[in-house]
């Protein structure tokens, strides 16, 4: 069947004119005919759409005009998608309160509402507080999306922020909890949101710079001018990301900088916002760490002395340098140390061997461990610890492919475990009805890929099924084997939805994600295709019937298995795909490009890492071969995966195939990276994309 055969009923899809530029970097010359499709003013359309060029919305819009008329005859199916979709969530869903002093502190929707509540009730039970309502905030906006909401340590205070175009520039509010209303005092530009001290009278947080790069840390008094708040940090590397925590103690507020190799923490004293930070451990090229703090010592998780997958160190609390390090939970290899936190009598990590997470706790006193022990053979485990430090109880969220989320309260001294919420789906689910399963893919060289799999049990193993194959395999990200119940839509209509665990992620420690980075990094592309081949040898589907999806490095990864092998791929959707690899990394006036130079390498600099990029980024290997069909996503305000990247692509691709299988590009000229904001209005996006693969699968009848 080729539900897109080219017919009267097809339009013309759009050819954006070609305005060749030409440029020479270490000998190679490469001509560009798109590149004018990147506005020059790119940061002041972030934050004001209307500043476009005329000639780039005229095309984007053309490309939305196309891609709605070749979907058209599919509104019926997206309806029905997006009404089966909501059925499944819980409208007036809420989460457990957690406790923090006086007070349960959570979240809440109602039926209906596209965001949720921030609310509070007494600790003990009784009446709930409306903190901040996010509907009423997004109210008459296009988007809107929170950048957190923390309470102060008095009670008193809520730090909040939003964005209302898709930008990720956040503005930071601070509100009177007593009378329910924001101050005047408004910081525009910041990262998200605020990070209190200890006497509650004002907030740390970051400001981004004019290429939304999160350059300085301030302190904000309550009361006074954001003009004039005190500059805490400044950071000088474009190389670098920077951000702003605390120690689960809230004894120190926690500066964290870090690019993708290396790190550097300074620490504040809670009490004193006006203390000098001190470095804790300069940074050194290769060497990460992050800390918490609990009776006085440090715990720091860090790859030092070549503990690749981890492993946790003890100093001193007045520590300068690792020289006062000491080792406290040791490295093993194929162990990989996650993250920790430090309550007063035990250390808390979730840790990842074989590929599954498990929690680990330690008591501080004799050093005694234990493990929460899971039975399935594909699962996702989530560690949401607590707001409190005195505590013998955490809080942790489990799933798998064919469970829904539960919620559990432990306590790591006795060993209890209750659970305390799962997760209701309103229209029934039935878990038997599913099988879940983990095989695991030869690749070129050996190694064994990880996938995990989601089927109906009644499907037939023949070959005669369609896959969903998702993959993403880049910064060290595991996609996990969690319930995701948008996916059973697809499953129900006799879809194999599978994840590939492919190189470039950790799924199988450290040296998983080191294979596939940098000069490895066309691990990461054979490995999705290996695992293509084995779901066919398997009799698990046939390439022709396999979707592939993966977004923003995952879309580079769609992009780059197009080009390689497109013939063992029935359709592509790349969402919000970093596509124009070589060209966005030697643009250093981009926001996401010096910090990602140790992720993919610097091709300004560099001969060798530019020859590395040139070889796979997918818009510079565009051929002239037949591709199959291939849907694009992109956001106009999207600050990571900026919006000329899909569209150079899509262009290209067309200029260059040599088939008639169509390429669309749907631009949401409303958002950003993450797409509609809403918990509903996401669904819409969602819809889409599997009406596009049931179409190509001829199930959208």
């Amino acid at each position: 069947m080729k539900p897109f055969d080219r017919s009267a009923h097809r339009p013309q899809a759009p050819l954006p004119e070609q305005r060749p530029t030409t440029e020479n970097r270490h000998g190679h010359e490469r001509i560009d005919p798109y590149a004018w499709l990147r506005a020059p003013n790119w940061q002041e359309v972030f934050k004001d759409t209307a500043v476009l060029d005329p000639a780039i919305r005229t095309h984007l819009e053309a490309e939305n005009a196309y891609q709605k008329a070749v979907m058209a005859g599919t509104e019926g199916l997206r309806a029905a998608l997006i009404k089966e979709m909501r059925g499944k969530i819980k409208e007036d869903d809420s989460s457990v309160p957690a406790p923090d002093g006086p007070f349960a502190y959570g979240i809440a929707y109602q039926t209906g509402a596209e965001y949720p509540r921030f609310v509070r009730q007494p600790r003990e039970g009784g009446a709930e507080t409306v903190l901040l309502d996010a509907e009423t905030e997004a109210a008459e906006r296009a988007y809107f999306s929170l950048g957190g909401a923390s309470h102060s340590g008095d009670h008193r205070w809520l730090a909040w922020a939003y964005d209302d175009k898709g930008s990720e520039f956040y503005t930071l509010k601070i509100r009177d909890l007593d009378s329910g209303r924001d101050l005047d005092e408004s910081i525009e530009d910041t990262g998200g949101g605020g990070v209190w001290s200890a006497r509650s009278n004002g907030v740390f947080y970051t400001r981004l710079d004019a290429n939304h790069r999160p350059s300085r840390v301030f302190y904000h008094k309550l009361g006074t001018d954001p003009a004039s708040d005190t500059l805490i940090y400044e950071e000088t590397d474009a190389g670098f990301f920077m951000g702003v925590g605390k120690t689960q103690s809230d004894e120190f507020v926690v500066i964290d900088i870090h690019d993708h190799e290396t790190s550097e923490s300074w620490l504040i004293p809670a009490a004193n916002p006006a203390a000098e930070p001190r470095l804790l451990a300069e940074r050194e090229t290769g060497v990460e760490y992050d800390v918490d703090e609990g009776g006085g010592r440090l715990y720091i998780r860090t790859n030092a002395d070549g503990a690749h997958d981890y492993k946790i160190v003890t100093a001193p609390i007045d520590a300068v340098g690792r020289g006062e390090w000491t080792d406290f939970v040791p490295h093993e290899d194929g162990r990989l140390l996650l993250s920790h936190f430090v309550l007063k009598n035990h250390l808390v990590w979730l840790e990842r061997r074989d590929g599954l997470p498990q929690i680990v706790i330690k008591r501080l006193s004799d050093g005694a461990e234990h493990a929460i022990a899971f039975e399935e053979e594909a699962y996702s485990l989530g560690l949401s610890g607590t707001y409190e430090f005195d505590t013998t109880t955490i809080r942790f969220s489990y799933s798998s492919l064919t469970t829904p989320s539960q919620t559990f309260e432990y306590d790591v001294e006795t060993r209890a475990r209750q659970l305390l919420k799962t997760q209701e789906i309103p229209s029934g689910h039935d878990p038997e009805a599913y099988v879940t399963r983990r095989i695991f893919a030869p690749a070129k060289d050996g190694e064994l890929v990880p996938v995990s799999l989601l089927y109906h049990k009644d499907v037939a193993l023949d070959g005669s099924a369609p896959c969903l194959l998702y993959g993403y395999g880049s910064y060290g990200i595991t996609i996990p084997a969690s319930f995701n119940t948008n996916i059973l839509s697809l499953v129900d209509r006799g879809f194999v939805y599978a994840i590939a665990h492919i190189r470039g992620g950790k799924d199988k420690g450290f040296r998983w994600y080191d294979a596939g980075r940098r000069h490895n990094k066309a691990n990461t592309f054979t490995d999705f295709i290996a695992a293509a081949d084995h779901l066919v040898a398997e009799g698990f589907t046939t390439y022709e019937r396999i979707v592939a999806e993966g977004g923003s490095a995952g879309g580079m990864l769609m992009g780059a298995v197009a080009n390689m092998a497109p013939e063992k791929f029935g359709g592509i959707v790349a969402v919000v795909p970093f596509v124009d690899v070589l060209n966005t990394m030697l643009d250093d006036t981009l926001p996401l490009t010096p910090p990602e130079w140790p992720e993919w390498g610097n091709p300004i600099l560099s001969g060798e890492d530019y020859a590395t990029i040139a070889s796979y980024s997918p818009y510079d290997n565009i051929k002239a071969q037949a591709y199959p069909p291939i849907l694009a996503l992109a956001g106009l305000t999207d600050p990571r995966v900026t919006y000329w990247e899909p569209a150079k692509w899509v262009a290209r691709l067309r200029e260059k195939k040599t088939d008639d299988n169509p390429v669309l590009l749907r631009t949401n000229m409303d958002s950003g990276h993450a797409g509609a904001s809403g918990r509903f209005s996401k669904l819409e996006e969602v819809a889409y994309i599997y009406a596009f693969a049931l179409k190509l699968m001829g199930k959208a009848g």
